[in-house]
C-alpha cells in the first residue's frame, strides 16, 4: 500500500500553526478558523501538468541531461527545458509544468515524472511538441495533503476545519479564514481538543480510505530520486522504493514497493547494485532480480542530508548537517564498499554545507553550497588533493558529462570544459 507521505509531513506543520499560547481559558473565546476552498480533484491534477513557454525560475532544484537537452528542476513546480546542442550558448525551449514534482527520468524519448504521488509519462520525441501519454494515479504514493496547490499558502489560524471535505474527489486550492466564537464544549465536540486548540486528527480515518536524435537513457545527478536501470524504473520516497517495469514504455507496470529501514532521499546504481542515500545512512540493495530489490547492508551515520555516488570500491557520500537536515558534522564521507555486506568508513573530510557530488576519472566534483564548487584528485582517497576551487558561485548539483560538466547554482546553469586536471568555464545561463 502506498503511503500518505505529504500528510505525515504537513500534519506536523499544521499542528504547530494551530497551537495557542492561552491554555487556561478557552471557553467562549474567539478563534480564527480556516476552511478550505476546493476544486474537483481530477481537474486539479489535469491543470497541474502542462507545457508552456519558458518562464522565470522560482527555486533552483536538480538537473537532468538527455541527448542535447538539459532539464532544470524548479522545486515542486516542474522542469525548464534547455537546448544544449551548443554548450557555449544554451537556449530555453519550454517549461514543463509538473506541480507536486520531485524528479524525472528519461528513456527512449519517454519522460517519467511524479506529480502529487502519481506517475506521469510524456512523449518528448518532438521536444517542441511534448505530449502527455498517461498518468497512473497513486503509483508512487497515495496522498492527501499533496493535493494542496503549491501556490497556496497556509494561513495563520487556530483551527483548520475540513468538515465535508472528500480527499478522494477534491483538492484544496485556497483558504477562507473567519473569526468564530467557540465554547469549550464546541471545541471539544468539533475539534476534539479538550480545551487546547489543536488539529482534528480524526481526519486520519478519512485519509486511510484514499486509495532530433532518439533513444537512450538520460543522466541525473547525485540528488536524483528516480533511476532507470535497463527496463526498470526505481523511485525513492520517504521510506520505500517504488518499482516499475517499463519494458512497455507507454504502459509501465506498477510492482510491489520495497520498504527501507529509514528516511531515504537519493538513488544511485553501480551495475546491479543500488546505493540509497538517506538521512540516517546509506542502504545497499541487489537488483540482479530487478523486480524485487534485495537488501544487502547499510552504512549508518548521524542524521544529515545524504547524496551518494560510487566508483569501484568506494562510495562518496556528502553529509549536510544544517537546518532540517540534522546535527551531524557536514563533510565528505568515503566509504569502502569492496565488501558490500560490510561497508566501512575509510576517510572523512570536513566541508561547509555540501549538496551534490559527481566524478569523472580521478576528478571528484563537490558542490559545497555557498562555499562554491570544489574539485579534488581522488587518486588516493586517504589523501584527497584540492585541484580547483570556484568560490564565487552558489552550488547545488552537478552532472559530469563526457565532454563537459553541468552544474546548477542559484537559478543559474554553469557549464565547464574539462581541461587536463582543471576546468574552464564554457557558459552561464540565467533562469531568473
Amino acid at each position: 500500500m502506498k503511503k500518505n507521505l505529504c500528510f505525515i509531513l504537513l500534519t506536523a506543520i499544521v499542528t504547530l500553526v494551530s497551537c495557542s499560547d492561552d491554555k487556561d481559558d478557552v471557553a467562549g473565546k474567539e478563534y480564527h478558523v480556516a476552511t478550505p476552498l476546493i476544486a474537483n480533484l481530477s481537474e486539479f491534477k489535469e491543470e497541474a501538468v502542462d507545457v508552456t513557454e519558458p518562464v522565470p525560475m522560482i527555486e533552483s532544484g536538480k538537473i537532468y541531461a538527455y541527448q542535447d537537452y538539459v532539464f532544470v528542476n524548479d522545486v515542486h513546480r516542474g522542469f525548464h527545458v534547455l537546448d544544449n546542442s551548443n554548450p557555449s550558448s544554451p537556449s530555453a525551449i519550454s517549461f514543463i509544468k509538473l506541480e507536486g514534482n520531485y524528479d524525472i527520468s528519461i528513456k527512449d524519448d519517454r519522460l517519467y515524472a511524479d506529480s502529487y504521488g502519481d506517475l506521469v509519462i510524456m512523449d518528448i520525441s518532438n521536444i517542441n511538441d511534448i505530449k502527455m501519454v498517461q498518468r497512473i494515479e497513486g503509483a508512487i504514493y497515495q496522498q492527501f495533503w499533496c493535493t494542496v496547490g503549491f501556490d497556496v499558502d497556509w494561513p495563520e489560524a487556530d483551527f483548520y476545519d475540513y468538515e465535508g471535505f472528500d480527499a478522494s474527489k477534491e483538492a484544496i486550492v485556497g483558504w477562507e479564514v473567519k473569526t468564530q466564537r467557540l465554547s469549550e464544549d464546541e471545541l471539544r465536540d468539533k475539534y476534539g481538543v479538550g480545551g487546547d486548540p489543536t488539529i482534528d486528527f480524526a481526519l486520519n480515518d478519512a485519509v486511510s480510505e484514499i486509495t532530433p536524435r532518439t533513444g537512450g537513457t538520460g543522466q541525473g545527478g547525485s540528488l536524483a530520486r528516480f533511476k532507470i536501470v535497463d527496463d526498470y524504473l526505481y523511485a525513492v520516497e520517504w521510506s520505500s522504493i517504488s518499482v516499475f517495469d517499463i519494458s512497455n514504455l507507454d504502459s509501465p507496470k506498477v510492482l510491489e514497493d520495497v520498504y527501507v529501514n529509514g528516511t531515504i532521499e537519493t538513488i544511485y546504481n553501480q551495475g546491479d547494485i543500488l546505493f540509497i542515500g538517506g538521512t540516517q545512512g546509506m542502504y545497499i540493495y541487489d537488483i540482479s532480480s530487478p523486480d524485487k530489490p534485495e537488501f544487502i547492508s547499510e552504512f549508518v551515520h548521524g542524521t544529515a542530508c545524504d547524496p551518494v555516488v560510487v566508483d569501484g570500491d568506494y562510495a562518496f557520500v556528502t553529509l549536510r548537517g544544517e537546518n532540517s537536515c540534522g546535527n551531524t558534522e557536514s563533510g565528505l564521507y568515503i566509504v569502502n564498499v569492496s565488501n558490500l555486506a560490510s561497508p566501512e568508513l575509510e576517510k572523512f573530510y570536513p566541508l561547509d554545507g555540501p549538496y551534490g557530488i559527481g566524478f569523472k576519472g580521478n576528478n571528484l566534483f563537490v558542490c559545497d553550497g555557498a562555499s562554491g564548487l570544489k574539485v579534488y584528485d581522488k587518486t588516493n582517497v586517504n589523501d584527497l588533493k584540492l585541484i580547483s576551487h570556484f568560490k564565487d558561485v552558489v552550488t547545488y548539483d552537478v552532472i559530469p558529462l563526457e565532454d563537459s560538466l553541468l552544474m546548477i547554482g542559484d537559478k543559474v546553469l554553469y557549464q565547464y570544459k574539462y581541461l587536463n586536471n582543471d576546468l574552464r568555464l564554457l557558459s552561464t545561463f540565467s533562469l531568473k
